[in-house]
């Protein structure tokens, strides 16, 4: 009996913790925003470097006329299509080739180390300015394109040959596109 009572009293106080209303504790964290701020200096500091840099190359390369986009990178053609008007839009297939080199002209990578490409607009993940450039080009272009690290590779490099924050040169040829599914519904559509 003794021990049916002391069961009891312990169930008793076991039930009367669970039910009883318990505050949460409050996270002590303070946030200052310093942290944020300073990386918000840091980068603004690294975009202009890095567009310092890429002027300045601009400047001493006088032969060609390069084109500043809205993106924030820079663009030569070395072959310009003037025949082709169709410029890759989103879902269709482009067959590309290029190679990367460092603001100096030093090789990075090579056309034939990187292997034609196919790359389905903005279906696929590549860098961000070749995301860009590439609807920017007509079969059979080849364009020079200059991209702030930001573009590029970014904060992480691509944990090889291109360094933390590397801007980069990409000469780019766009050797074919296929006209994605859904313009070809389109067409399908205005010829019935």
């Amino acid at each position: 009996m003794k021990n049916i009572f002391i069961v009891g009293v312990m169930f008793s106080g076991l039930l009367l913790a669970c039910c009883s209303q318990q505050e949460a504790r409050k996270p002590i964290s303070h946030t200052s925003g310093t942290f944020i701020k300073e990386s918000i200096e840091r980068n603004k500091k690294l975009i202009n470097t890095e567009e310092t840099q890429i002027e300045s190359l601009i400047k001493k390369d006088t032969s060609k006329s390069y084109v500043a986009s809205p993106k924030g990178y820079w663009y030569h053609y070395e072959v310009k299509n003037d025949a082709e008007t169709y410029k890759p839009i989103k879902g269709d297939v482009t067959h590309f080739t290029y190679s990367i080199t460092d603001l100096e002209g030093n090789t990075i990578y090579s056309a034939e180390e990187l292997k034609p490409q196919t790359y389905a607009v903005d279906k696929q993940n590549i860098i961000i300015g070749l995301r860009d450039g590439i609807k920017q080009m007509k079969k059979g272009e080849k364009v020079k394109f200059i991209f702030p690290s930001h573009l590029a590779y970014g904060y992480r490099g691509d944990n090889d040959r291109i360094a933390t924050n590397q801007p980069i040169i990409c000469v780019v040829e766009l050797t074919d596109v296929k006209v994605g599914a859904a313009l070809k519904k389109e067409a399908t559509k205005t010829t019935e």
